[in-house]
Order: C-alpha cells, then structure tokens, then sequence
C-alpha cells in the first residue's frame, strides 16, 4: 500500500520485540488491514528520526509514549469497523497491557484531518520532511486517559452513532473490551 501511494523506504515488517502487528482479516483468512504499534525501549521510535525533539517532552517522570506506524487498509473495503477496531486493539495494548499515556503517530499533512476529527488527535508538530518515506509528515499525538474515556462514553454503539461521525462508536463496547483484554493477557 505505501509503495503503490508513492512513499519510499522499506516497508517490511522487521523483528523487533517492542513492536506488534495488528491484522484484521475476512472470514476467509484475506487480509483486509494491518496497523504496527511500537511501544518506545531503549531503541526509540522510529517517528524519533524527525520528531525527537516533540517526543522527548513526554518521556518523563511515569509517562510512557508508542506510535503507530504502518496502517494500511484494502481500498476496497469501505469498513469503519475494521479500522475502529485495529485502532482499538492497538490502544489496549498500549494502554492496558504497556501503561503507555500517549499514541503518536506520523500522517502526511493531507490526513491531518480525518485522525483529529476521527480518533481526537492533536497537532503536535506541524510539517517536516520524512526522509524514511521521503515525503512530508506532520505528528499527531492522543492521550490514552483522554481515549478511555472517549471510548467508554461512545464505544459500542455502531447501530445508532446519532450525529457522531467519529470513529468511536465503532470502537468496541466495553463487555467487548473486557473479553479481548483478558484473551491478550493470557496470550501475554
């Protein structure tokens, strides 16, 4: 997906322990999603290759950061629930399991947009070149206290969202996150 929208660099995804790889799949076994989430270690972020100097601000006292990196969906599938939940799984593993207070993520300037008004993601850097993809990137990050609470009042309620066109309540309903969050830990 990121080759075939242009981007450069190396777009495997490699061994690393503080890194997971999220797929939603078909009933068949096709694979219709994927999104990394890499929880910071002594190694960094990869977004520490531009935005360090942003990052380095939450990396204090009990605070703890990730990203997400590598999101791709099957242009055809038109699912706010598929993307909701990669979203969703990746923040329990960050929250719940990681104890990880912020979620950045790099986005080209041009879907800057849809993660604010979609997942509530704020601006923390505004446009600096990428050389890993070699293309611009703006830094957005979420608080996952913020999050959790955004899910909890919106969570699970896909067949009446009203007028909310977040992807929220598309998120799983809180009896929902209960069981996938205990079948992780015992996945551990």
């Amino acid at each position: 997906m990121y080759a075939w929208r242009g981007y450069t660099g190396n777009h495997q995804v490699g061994c690393d322990p503080n890194r997971i790889t999220l797929t939603a799949s078909e009933k068949n076994g096709q694979t219709i999603g994927t999104l990394s989430l890499g929880i910071d270690s002594s190694v960094g972020l990869l977004a520490d290759q531009v935005f360090r100097d942003c990052v380095d601000r939450y990396r204090h006292g009990s605070r703890r950061v990730c990203e997400i990196t590598k999101l791709a969906i099957d242009p055809s599938v038109k699912s706010k629930a598929v993307l909701a939940s990669l979203f969703h799984v990746a923040f329990l593993y960050a929250r719940n399991l990681h104890d990880c207070s912020e979620i950045f993520i790099e986005v080209n300037p041009r879907h800057r947009r849809f993660y604010q008004s979609m997942l509530n993601f704020s601006v923390e850097a505004e446009t600096r070149d990428n050389p890993r993809v070699q293309a611009p990137a703006v830094l957005l990050r979420a608080n996952t206290d913020y999050g959790a609470d955004q899910i909890a009042q919106r969570g699970g309620r896909s067949d009446n969202p009203g007028d909310d066109r977040s992807l929220f309540p598309f998120f799983f309903s809180q009896r929902e996150e209960e069981g996938i969050l205990n079948r992780l830990r015992d996945i551990g």
